[in-house]
């Protein structure tokens, strides 16, 4: 079968292998960083300045509705104060669809994406049991149009990838082999939005290509979106494909993935209450598996402890001993 179309680099020019291996930062202004967020970003930044690659800081701003004003200059000051640089950027994605929009154009050019204006009420309804009520419901080949486009004419609606049965299989540097199908777990998911612009999987994707990333470093939440990300890197015929590292989430004592329900663990607001990020770090490190380290730490100190090879592969829970300490 003739290879997808890849989405066309910058300026015309071919998308060769990427000389240097590269990482990037990339948070969402959507909400105030939280200690999760933190030790992510910790331990990514802590990897490239360990195996010397570069780091590039991606602000993603697409989910628009949900960014404040000065949320993203609060961001980018956030991650300088706890001590992370970067090598390039910050680069955002609003200011600029073109490359999203080529990628849809490749994509239907092959038939490979079509409007979808089903309601989540009627996927619900068509969704087998066992994927009822998720927070994303899986959507089902039967809901299918019987005719896709050859174009993409309509940005005012979501667009759907098509997605064959079975697994996509890759090695995650952390997590170990993976065997993942979107196909039974998700079903035909979203590249494409009604607010006119990309959905995050496909914006991810294009983001990653054009700007040469090869080692993307992000919570294990994220897992089974990598399944979802590799068939789009196929369907555009991008290469090379990133390495992945998903790491263990930080957890409120409920055992759910740490959020406001779990009070306020945002770290401007541990920076208002007097806690340095010195004292953040040295949390972060003993949940990183720096054993007997000091109580404080900054992120050059944490550099040189920290070792992936001893992170603990389970989730961390974040207790009120560990905030009763932070704030001691």
């Amino acid at each position: 079968m003739e290879p997808p179309h890849a989405v066309p680099p910058p300026q015309g020019r071919p998308n060769p292998a990427p000389t240097r291996r590269r990482t990037r930062l990339a948070p969402s202004p959507t909400g105030a960083l939280h200690l999760g967020n933190a030790r992510t970003f910790l331990v990514n930044w802590a990897l490239a300045r360990q195996r010397d690659w570069t780091i590039l800081l991606r602000v993603e701003d697409l989910d628009t509705p949900r960014v404040k004003p000065g949320a993203i200059d609060d961001t980018i000051n956030t991650l300088a104060w706890l001590g992370l640089d970067w090598d390039e950027g910050p680069l955002t994605q609003l200011h600029d669809l073109g490359p999203y929009r080529d990628a849809m154009c490749a994509l239907a050019s092959r038939s490979l994406v079509y409007p979808c204006e089903l309601s989540r009420a009627q996927i619900d309804a068509a969704a087998s049991a066992p994927h009822a009520g998720d927070a994303e419901p899986r959507f089902p080949p039967e809901l299918r149009p019987s005719a896709r486009p050859a174009s993409f004419d309509d940005e005012s609606t979501n667009w759907r990838l098509l997605v064959e049965p079975g697994a996509v299989g890759f090695t995650d540097a952390f997590a170990g082999p993976q065997s993942i199908d979107p196909g039974a777990g998700v079903g035909d998911f979203v590249v494409w939005t009604k607010r006119a612009q990309p959905a995050y999987q496909l914006a991810v994707v294009v983001d990653d290509a054009r700007q040469g990333v090869t080692h993307v470093v992000r919570g294990d939440d994220l897992l089974a979106s990598a399944a979802r990300q590799l068939l789009l890197y196929d369907a555009l015929g991008l290469t090379p494909m990133p390495e992945y590292t998903h790491l263990p989430l930080v957890r409120g004592a409920d055992g759910r993935r740490l959020a406001k329900r779990h009070g306020d663990t945002r770290l401007s607001t541990f920076r208002d209450r007097g806690v340095t990020p010195q004292r953040l770090i040295a949390l972060l490190a003993r949940w990183s598996g720096v054993a007997d380290g000091p109580d404080a730490m900054d992120a050059s100190e944490f550099l040189h402890a920290f070792d992936i090879r001893t992170m603990p592969a389970q989730d961390v829970t974040y207790t009120q001993e560990d905030e009763r300490w932070l704030l001691a």
